[in-house]
């Protein structure tokens, strides 16, 4: 069986990855930033560990918070190309006269 996609769900899938591959660079160009900016600190201020710690406590939060968006993207583009190769299962098998089976209730 091909996998054919039509071009509307392929551009779309295409364009949910693209936006998980900017949000991954958008992350990336911020650790570099930041660490940029630690480095940068004066060292009175380097040597102020609540600060420090504080900060590092931001950074760990962004970035989960980046990772968590990240995954939703890139599960929305996963669910559909699931359902559209599913749309093409079912019609494959319905011009071979065969269907899934579905339980009603």
């Amino acid at each position: 069986m091909s996998v054919d996609m039509s071009a509307e769900k392929m551009t779309k899938v295409e364009e949910n990855l693209q936006r998980a591959v900017a949000l991954k660079k958008m992350v990336n160009r911020w650790q570099n930033s930041h660490t940029h900016c630690m480095w940068q600190m004066t060292l009175s201020q380097r040597r102020n560990l609540y600060a420090t710690l504080r900060m590092q406590g931001d950074m760990e939060q962004e970035l989960a918070l980046s990772n968590k968006q990240l995954l939703t993207v890139r599960q929305d583009a996963l669910h559909q190309l699931f359902a559209k190769e599913h749309q093409q299962y079912q019609q494959e098998l319905s011009q071979l006269g065969k269907a899934f089976y579905e339980e009603r209730l």
